[in-house]
């Protein structure tokens, strides 16, 4: 005989496992939606571009898509779009778009400007090898690899992210997590070991030097490259030195996350963890988890909102999320969820056809630089792709 409590705890489990398959057919559909809007929006972004640059923004009084040489730390993200759009749609179009954009940026291979080859090799290329394993496209992410350790700094223990000038001497930027992925890929796939040991000084660096007692970051830490010492944090993007920038945040969170990826160092983990806790449980997260350019920033909540770094952070937990069991677990993939929900609405999301071609609208770049204020960036379009991917991978 069936008790009444039986009957009940009966039907709650059927509630929660038909609630989970409804929560899975929605993020289900809006995945795929969003990577054939993807589709369509990038041959509006295509149509004009010159033959020689790569997309950044738009510039919407001016009615004109702004452009950038391939030396530019953002001339991956285009390309690495494109391919991961075309991972999931097989469009031959976009294909052709992507490999013609790798053609632009493949002599950026031995450049050595800037700390920023992992964005600017690795989403292009390493994107492009992943998919079609063409070994032409290995050996530039190596040769990238080579390029990009040649900036590391053994009396700072770190890569050193700028070039010397009026304002520093060595900085070393909280973005730079971020590029450490290439030199690892390259070490665990056939590439000399000295690639994932520099990231792991890098890592352990920034660890000890760009994070304060409540696990949030410093944009810049300028060091002497003579002595090793600190001489200054400060920040560049964010709106103060002592403030919390939003996408920094989100730099962090999700470099932490990989470097636990590679190395499956316990401590990697932990800090990764703590950033989450940081970000997640701050005041200033708005509801619908967009957060506003800086955590800080004096006029939350008009103050501009970061879908670049809505996404980051997205991507960043997901990924966290298949590290992790229970609570914390599902507070990561729910996060994570509403956060695309978000960026998929008319909120964030363009209309097909309109903001030059670009996917999301709302992020903001460089406010003290009064640059890229509200408007689309080309990274937080990839990033918005990538954790759409993640999702579908790991949790459909």
């Amino acid at each position: 005989m069936i008790t009444k409590n039986v009957a009940v705890a009966a039907l709650s489990v059927m509630s929660v496992a038909s609630f989970a398959q409804s929560k899975k057919a929605m993020m289900k559909q809006l995945i795929q939606e969003s990577f054939q809007f993807a589709d369509q929006q990038f041959k509006v972004l295509m149509k004009d571009l010159p033959n020689d640059k790569v997309p950044q923004t738009y510039d919407a009084t001016k009615n004109k898509v702004v452009n950038y040489d391939r030396t530019w730390w953002c001339t991956g993200f285009y390309p690495g779009s494109l391919w991961l759009v075309y991972e999931q749609t097989k469009d031959p179009v976009i294909k052709k778009e992507a490999e013609r954009i790798l053609d632009i940026i493949e002599p950026n291979q031995t450049y050595t400007g800037n700390h920023d080859l992992g964005f600017m090799m690795f989403c292009s290329f390493g994107n492009a090898y992943r998919i079609t394993k063409d070994p032409k496209y290995k050996d530039i992410i190596f040769r990238s690899a080579e390029s990009l350790a040649s900036r590391y700094r053994p009396t700072i223990s770190a890569i050193q992210s700028w070039n010397k000038n009026k304002y520093w001497d060595c900085p070393v930027i909280i973005d730079n997590m971020m590029n450490l992925e290439m030199l690892n890929w390259v070490s665990q796939n056939g590439g000399d070991k000295k690639y994932q040991d520099i990231s792991v000084i890098h890592s352990n660096t920034t660890m000890k030097n760009h994070f304060r007692p409540d696990y949030s970051s410093y944009h810049v830490v300028d060091y002497d490259i003579n002595t090793g010492g600190i001489l200054k944090h400060k920040t560049w993007q964010g709106y103060s030195d002592e403030s919390a920038w939003a996408r920094g945040q989100a730099w962090g969170l999700y470099g932490y996350t990989m470097m636990y990826r590679f190395t499956k160092d316990s401590k990697y983990l932990d800090f990764a963890k703590n950033i989450a806790k940081y970000i997640l449980n701050n005041p200033n997260m708005p509801e619908d988890k967009i957060p506003y350019w800086d955590f800080n920033a004096p006029d939350i909540p008009n103050a501009p909102r970061d879908a670049s770094a809505g996404a980051l952070i997205a991507s960043a937990l997901l990924e966290l999320g298949q590290y992790t069991k229970g609570k914390e677990k599902n507070n990561y993939i729910s996060t994570a969820e509403t956060i695309l929900k978000s960026l998929s609405s008319p909120a964030y999301r363009a209309k097909l056809g309109e903001n030059g071609g670009f996917l999301l609208m709302h992020s903001t770049g460089a406010l003290p630089l009064k640059s890229e204020i509200d408007v689309p960036l080309v990274y937080a379009d990839y990033y918005f792709l990538e954790a759409l991917k993640r999702y579908k991978d790991c949790y459909l």
